[in-house]
């Protein structure tokens, strides 16, 4: 019997962007915001995000960086948001834990699960996982970037399965109802919608969870069935 299969999209699953790092990037332009100014404008800049993510599949990155930086008082957000994009590959802003999450990656593996990152980024994500001291919580990291297709497209999923030498069908948890779930269960996958954005779905392939405790509640459910 082959060992259960789990992955974990990165950005708003199990890492989130860090606002300390943020405002030590900008201060290296000349630009003085403090964290706190950051942590106020971030629930609008995110309700911007969820505004245009859903509908196009995508990740409107620099919306949101516009946003949160117009909000915490930035002047002449532009050229600001357009240099950190070009930093991003090198200097990724998303390198903050949510809570718990890796946790529950290692866990996974303690007891023989196989576990790996399947995440639509920039193509460095091992290195900035490594960077941040959680990539041995992962047996394998499946980055868009540098693959050549990216969620929901089944193909990264059949990539995953390739990667690990396993077979399907396997769970997939992110943030992302078209990229990670409608991407999950388009290759045959169950899926965990995690985060604020989840809202229960009437399928039974699909659960809820909103923090690192309910992802564990579920999982405990499927792979002991």
């Amino acid at each position: 019997m082959q060992a259960p299969v789990v992955t974990f999209d990165a950005g708003q699953t199990f890492i989130d962007l860090d606002l300390d790092f943020l405002a030590r990037r900008l201060g290296e332009r000349g630009v003085t915001v403090a964290p706190a100014a950051l942590a106020a404008a971030a629930p609008a800049a995110w309700r911007r995000y969820d505004e245009l993510v859903d509908p196009a599949a995508g990740h409107p990155w620099k919306a949101l960086m516009s946003a949160l930086l117009r909000g915490a008082g930035v002047a002449e957000v532009a050229p600001h948001v357009d240099w950190l994009w070009t930093e991003q590959p090198r200097h990724n802003l998303w390198r903050g834990q949510i809570p718990g999450m890796v946790a529950v990656a290692r866990e996974l593996r303690a007891r023989g699960v196989r576990v790996a990152v399947l995440s639509n980024s920039e193509g460095r994500l091992a290195e900035l996982l490594d960077e941040i001291g959680i990539g041995d919580a992962f047996e394998a990291v499946i980055d868009s970037g540098r693959v050549g297709f990216e969620k929901p497209d089944r193909r990264i999923f059949d990539h995953a399965l390739a990667v690990l030498g396993a077979r399907g069908p396997a769970i997939h948890i992110g943030d992302s109802w078209p990229a990670d779930i409608e991407g999950a269960l388009g290759a045959g996958w169950r899926a965990i919608w995690f985060g604020r954005r989840a809202q229960p779905v009437a399928d039974p392939r699909v659960e809820i969870a909103r923090d690192a405790d309910e992802v564990r509640g579920v999982l405990e459910r499927w792979l002991s069935a």
